[in-house]
Protein backbone atom coordinates (compact mmCIF):
# COMPACT_ATOMS: atom_id res chain seq x y z
CA UNK A 1 0.00 0.00 0.00
CA UNK A 2 1.01 3.47 -0.22
CA UNK A 3 3.40 4.70 2.28
CA UNK A 4 3.16 7.36 4.97
CA UNK A 5 6.34 8.87 6.33
CA UNK A 6 7.36 8.96 10.03
CA UNK A 7 7.39 12.61 10.22
CA UNK A 8 4.03 13.26 8.50
CA UNK A 9 2.79 10.41 11.30
CA UNK A 10 4.05 11.81 13.81
CA UNK A 11 2.87 15.36 13.04
CA UNK A 12 -0.75 14.39 13.22
CA UNK A 13 -0.39 11.84 16.14
CA UNK A 14 -1.18 14.71 18.40
CA UNK A 15 -4.24 15.61 16.63
CA UNK A 16 -5.22 11.88 16.29
CA UNK A 17 -5.07 11.23 19.76
CA UNK A 18 -7.56 13.92 20.63
CA UNK A 19 -10.06 13.35 18.00
CA UNK A 20 -10.79 9.96 18.86
CA UNK A 21 -14.26 9.86 20.52
CA UNK A 22 -13.58 9.02 24.02
CA UNK A 23 -17.65 7.54 24.34
CA UNK A 24 -17.09 4.89 21.65
CA UNK A 25 -13.28 3.86 23.30
CA UNK A 26 -15.01 3.92 26.69
CA UNK A 27 -17.25 0.82 24.81
CA UNK A 28 -14.47 -0.96 23.64
CA UNK A 29 -12.50 -0.90 27.15
CA UNK A 30 -15.50 -1.76 28.97
CA UNK A 31 -16.24 -4.61 26.33
CA UNK A 32 -12.48 -6.04 26.59
CA UNK A 33 -12.73 -5.79 30.41
CA UNK A 34 -15.60 -8.59 30.17
CA UNK A 35 -13.78 -10.37 27.99
CA UNK A 36 -11.15 -10.73 30.14
CA UNK A 37 -13.08 -11.45 33.15
CA UNK A 38 -14.35 -14.56 31.90
CA UNK A 39 -10.77 -15.38 30.04
CA UNK A 40 -8.35 -14.15 32.22
CA UNK A 41 -4.62 -13.43 30.80
CA UNK A 42 -3.12 -10.99 28.59
CA UNK A 43 -5.28 -8.88 26.01
CA UNK A 44 -4.00 -9.42 22.39
CA UNK A 45 -4.65 -6.70 20.25
CA UNK A 46 -3.53 -6.69 16.25
CA UNK A 47 -2.91 -3.55 14.96
CA UNK A 48 -3.08 -3.25 11.30
CA UNK A 49 -1.22 -0.64 9.34
CA UNK A 50 0.51 -0.20 12.53
CA UNK A 51 2.59 2.86 10.99
CA UNK A 52 5.37 3.93 14.03
CA UNK A 53 2.81 2.43 16.82
CA UNK A 54 0.42 5.46 17.54
CA UNK A 55 -2.58 3.56 17.44
CA UNK A 56 -1.13 1.58 21.04
CA UNK A 57 0.22 4.53 22.44
CA UNK A 58 -3.19 5.62 21.86
CA UNK A 59 -5.12 2.65 23.64
CA UNK A 60 -2.51 0.44 25.52
CA UNK A 61 -2.96 2.98 28.81
CA UNK A 62 -6.38 2.71 28.88
CA UNK A 63 -6.65 -1.33 28.85
CA UNK A 64 -5.39 -4.03 31.52
CA UNK A 65 -2.41 -4.89 33.17
CA UNK A 66 -1.03 -7.10 30.99
CA UNK A 67 -0.99 -6.48 27.31
CA UNK A 68 0.09 -8.37 23.96
CA UNK A 69 0.13 -6.30 20.83
CA UNK A 70 1.17 -6.92 17.39
CA UNK A 71 1.99 -4.54 15.33
CA UNK A 72 1.28 -5.21 11.25
CA UNK A 73 3.11 -3.02 8.36
CA UNK A 74 4.88 -3.23 4.73
CA UNK A 75 6.62 -0.80 5.80
CA UNK A 76 9.83 -2.39 7.69
CA UNK A 77 11.53 1.35 8.42
CA UNK A 78 8.04 2.21 9.84
CA UNK A 79 8.38 -0.53 12.12
CA UNK A 80 11.83 -0.14 13.04
CA UNK A 81 10.69 3.70 13.75
CA UNK A 82 7.91 1.91 15.90
CA UNK A 83 10.24 0.06 17.90
CA UNK A 84 12.69 3.31 18.93
CA UNK A 85 9.32 5.56 19.71
CA UNK A 86 7.98 2.99 22.19
CA UNK A 87 11.58 2.48 24.05
CA UNK A 88 11.48 6.06 24.20
CA UNK A 89 7.80 6.38 25.58
CA UNK A 90 8.13 3.79 27.92
CA UNK A 91 8.66 3.99 31.49
CA UNK A 92 10.99 1.66 31.07
CA UNK A 93 12.21 -1.48 29.20
CA UNK A 94 11.62 -5.25 30.68
CA UNK A 95 14.42 -6.42 29.14
CA UNK A 96 17.31 -3.82 28.85
CA UNK A 97 19.29 -6.03 27.03
CA UNK A 98 16.92 -5.86 24.24
CA UNK A 99 16.74 -2.49 23.55
CA UNK A 100 19.03 -2.98 20.31
CA UNK A 101 16.99 -3.78 17.13
CA UNK A 102 17.92 -7.27 15.46
CA UNK A 103 17.07 -7.18 11.50
CA UNK A 104 16.71 -10.43 9.90
CA UNK A 105 17.43 -9.86 5.76
CA UNK A 106 13.37 -10.22 5.58
CA UNK A 107 13.03 -6.81 7.75
CA UNK A 108 11.96 -8.53 10.95
CA UNK A 109 12.34 -6.87 14.19
CA UNK A 110 12.81 -8.59 17.67
CA UNK A 111 10.10 -7.87 19.90
CA UNK A 112 10.29 -5.98 23.14
CA UNK A 113 8.00 -5.70 26.16
CA UNK A 114 7.59 -2.63 27.77
CA UNK A 115 6.28 -1.30 31.11
CA UNK A 116 3.44 2.46 30.88
CA UNK A 117 1.58 3.20 33.61
CA UNK A 118 2.12 0.25 35.29
CA UNK A 119 0.81 -2.06 32.60
CA UNK A 120 3.05 -4.80 31.18
CA UNK A 121 3.47 -4.73 27.03
CA UNK A 122 4.77 -7.20 25.01
CA UNK A 123 4.91 -6.09 21.38
CA UNK A 124 5.94 -8.07 18.29
CA UNK A 125 6.35 -6.40 14.89
CA UNK A 126 5.21 -8.04 12.17
CA UNK A 127 6.47 -6.88 8.20
CA UNK A 128 3.23 -8.32 6.11
CA UNK A 129 1.73 -7.03 2.21
CA UNK A 130 -2.04 -6.49 3.90
CA UNK A 131 -3.26 -6.78 0.19
CA UNK A 132 -2.18 -10.47 0.65
CA UNK A 133 -1.43 -11.61 3.99
CA UNK A 134 -4.49 -10.80 5.85
CA UNK A 135 -5.88 -13.91 6.42
CA UNK A 136 -2.99 -15.18 8.25
CA UNK A 137 -2.69 -12.38 9.88
CA UNK A 138 -6.55 -12.90 11.26
CA UNK A 139 -5.78 -16.34 11.96
CA UNK A 140 -3.49 -15.49 14.91
CA UNK A 141 -5.48 -15.16 18.14
CA UNK A 142 -6.36 -12.19 18.92
CA UNK A 143 -9.32 -10.04 21.41
CA UNK A 144 -8.84 -7.33 19.17
CA UNK A 145 -7.99 -5.91 15.76
CA UNK A 146 -7.50 -2.63 15.64
CA UNK A 147 -6.70 0.28 12.95
CA UNK A 148 -6.52 3.89 12.30
CA UNK A 149 -6.94 5.32 9.18
CA UNK A 150 -6.76 3.00 6.90
CA UNK A 151 -9.97 1.69 5.49
CA UNK A 152 -10.68 4.13 2.89
CA UNK A 153 -7.49 3.23 1.30
CA UNK A 154 -8.30 -0.50 0.55
CA UNK A 155 -10.45 -1.55 -2.58
CA UNK A 156 -14.12 -2.48 -2.68
CA UNK A 157 -13.01 -6.67 -3.19
CA UNK A 158 -10.73 -6.60 -0.64
CA UNK A 159 -12.65 -5.07 1.76
CA UNK A 160 -15.59 -7.56 1.01
CA UNK A 161 -12.98 -10.70 1.20
CA UNK A 162 -11.47 -9.14 4.59
CA UNK A 163 -14.87 -8.75 6.12
CA UNK A 164 -15.44 -12.05 5.31
CA UNK A 165 -12.63 -13.85 6.91
CA UNK A 166 -13.19 -11.07 10.19
CA UNK A 167 -14.37 -13.18 13.10
CA UNK A 168 -12.77 -10.49 16.02
CA UNK A 169 -13.89 -7.66 17.22
CA UNK A 170 -13.04 -4.73 15.51
CA UNK A 171 -12.35 -1.60 16.21
CA UNK A 172 -10.98 1.19 13.94
CA UNK A 173 -10.57 4.77 14.45
CA UNK A 174 -10.57 8.14 12.20
CA UNK A 175 -12.00 6.52 8.93
CA UNK A 176 -11.91 9.85 6.62
CA UNK A 177 -15.59 10.43 5.62
CA UNK A 178 -15.06 12.98 3.35
CA UNK A 179 -15.79 16.06 5.08
CA UNK A 180 -14.12 19.31 4.88
CA UNK A 181 -14.66 22.81 6.18
CA UNK A 182 -12.03 25.50 6.03
CA UNK A 183 -12.05 29.20 7.50
CA UNK A 184 -12.58 31.25 6.67
CA UNK A 185 -14.15 29.83 2.97
CA UNK A 186 -13.05 30.44 -0.70
CA UNK A 187 -15.29 30.04 -3.60
CA UNK A 188 -13.05 26.82 -4.78
CA UNK A 189 -13.19 24.82 -1.89
CA UNK A 190 -16.12 22.93 -3.40
CA UNK A 191 -13.81 21.82 -6.75
CA UNK A 192 -10.67 21.18 -5.10
CA UNK A 193 -12.37 18.86 -2.87
CA UNK A 194 -14.58 17.20 -5.47
CA UNK A 195 -10.77 16.46 -7.11
CA UNK A 196 -9.26 15.20 -3.78
CA UNK A 197 -12.17 12.65 -3.44
CA UNK A 198 -11.28 11.53 -6.86
CA UNK A 199 -7.92 11.20 -6.25
CA UNK A 200 -8.73 9.55 -2.91
CA UNK A 201 -10.51 6.40 -4.49
CA UNK A 202 -7.43 6.03 -6.92
CA UNK A 203 -5.28 3.17 -6.58
CA UNK A 204 -3.27 3.42 -2.82
CA UNK A 205 -1.66 -0.03 -2.53
CA UNK A 206 -4.97 -2.01 -2.70
CA UNK A 207 -6.81 -1.29 -6.41
CA UNK A 208 -8.99 1.19 -6.65
CA UNK A 209 -9.97 2.71 -3.16
CA UNK A 210 -13.05 3.17 -1.42
CA UNK A 211 -12.18 6.47 -0.28
CA UNK A 212 -14.84 8.61 1.78
CA UNK A 213 -17.27 5.75 1.51
CA UNK A 214 -14.64 3.73 3.22
CA UNK A 215 -16.78 3.68 6.60
CA UNK A 216 -20.25 3.08 5.28
CA UNK A 217 -18.82 -0.29 2.93
CA UNK A 218 -17.79 -1.16 6.12
CA UNK A 219 -20.08 -0.89 8.11
CA UNK A 220 -23.18 -2.80 5.93
CA UNK A 221 -20.69 -5.31 5.34
CA UNK A 222 -19.90 -6.39 9.11
CA UNK A 223 -23.73 -6.09 9.81
CA UNK A 224 -23.94 -8.40 6.44
CA UNK A 225 -21.54 -10.69 8.74
CA UNK A 226 -23.64 -10.98 11.88
CA UNK A 227 -21.39 -8.20 13.36
CA UNK A 228 -23.12 -5.33 15.72
CA UNK A 229 -21.45 -2.12 14.33
CA UNK A 230 -21.73 1.60 16.48
CA UNK A 231 -20.19 4.52 15.22
CA UNK A 232 -19.42 7.91 16.09
CA UNK A 233 -17.19 10.73 14.72
CA UNK A 234 -14.04 11.69 15.72
CA UNK A 235 -13.32 15.26 13.72
CA UNK A 236 -10.05 16.69 13.49
CA UNK A 237 -11.07 20.49 14.59
CA UNK A 238 -8.05 22.65 14.10
CA UNK A 239 -6.74 25.90 14.99
CA UNK A 240 -3.50 28.39 14.53
CA UNK A 241 -2.44 25.65 17.33
CA UNK A 242 -2.15 23.15 14.83
CA UNK A 243 -0.20 25.71 11.83
CA UNK A 244 2.15 22.86 11.05
CA UNK A 245 -0.76 20.03 10.64
CA UNK A 246 -3.14 22.49 8.06
CA UNK A 247 -0.55 23.78 6.80
CA UNK A 248 0.87 20.28 5.40
CA UNK A 249 -2.83 18.98 4.88
CA UNK A 250 -3.03 22.36 2.34
CA UNK A 251 0.37 21.62 0.69
CA UNK A 252 -0.31 17.61 0.16
CA UNK A 253 -4.33 18.25 -1.09
CA UNK A 254 -2.63 20.38 -3.60
CA UNK A 255 0.04 17.87 -4.68
CA UNK A 256 -3.28 15.30 -4.83
CA UNK A 257 -4.97 17.81 -6.45
CA UNK A 258 -2.69 18.56 -9.45
CA UNK A 259 -2.42 14.37 -10.22
CA UNK A 260 -5.87 14.58 -11.31
CA UNK A 261 -5.15 17.28 -13.69
CA UNK A 262 -9.51 18.32 -13.61
CA UNK A 263 -8.16 22.29 -12.35
CA UNK A 264 -5.61 24.36 -13.45
CA UNK A 265 -2.50 24.89 -11.45
CA UNK A 266 -3.38 28.97 -11.16
CA UNK A 267 -6.22 27.81 -8.97
CA UNK A 268 -4.83 25.13 -7.50
CA UNK A 269 -2.07 27.68 -6.35
CA UNK A 270 -4.31 30.31 -5.30
CA UNK A 271 -6.06 27.71 -3.24
CA UNK A 272 -3.28 26.30 -1.44
CA UNK A 273 -1.21 29.63 -0.40
CA UNK A 274 -5.15 30.01 0.99
CA UNK A 275 -5.41 27.22 2.93
CA UNK A 276 -1.68 26.97 4.51
CA UNK A 277 -3.01 30.28 5.83
CA UNK A 278 -6.57 28.79 6.85
CA UNK A 279 -7.51 30.25 11.04
CA UNK A 280 -9.43 26.72 11.45
CA UNK A 281 -9.82 23.56 9.65
CA UNK A 282 -12.15 20.68 10.39
CA UNK A 283 -11.85 17.21 8.83
CA UNK A 284 -14.36 14.51 9.19
CA UNK A 285 -13.48 10.97 10.26
CA UNK A 286 -15.74 8.33 11.87
CA UNK A 287 -14.46 5.94 14.24
CA UNK A 288 -16.29 2.13 14.62
CA UNK A 289 -16.44 -0.85 16.47
CA UNK A 290 -17.74 -4.17 15.42
CA UNK A 291 -18.40 -7.29 17.41
CA UNK A 292 -19.89 -10.35 17.34
CA UNK A 293 -22.61 -11.50 20.60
Amino acid sequence: MSGFSAEWLALREPVDHRSRNLALQAQVIQFLGQVKAIDSGSIHITDLGSGTGSNLRALAPHFGLQQFWTLVDYDADLLQSARTTLIAWADSIVDANEVEPKRTALGLINPIAIRKNSKTIAIEFQCADLVHDYQAILDKPADLITAAAFFDLVAEPWLVQFCAALTQPLYTVLTYNGIEKWSPPEAIDADVLRAFHAHQCTDKGFGAAVGPSGVDRLQSLLQGHGFTTVCAPSPWVMDQHDRALIEQLAIGTARAVRETATLSNATINQWEYARRNARQCDIGHIDLFAYQS
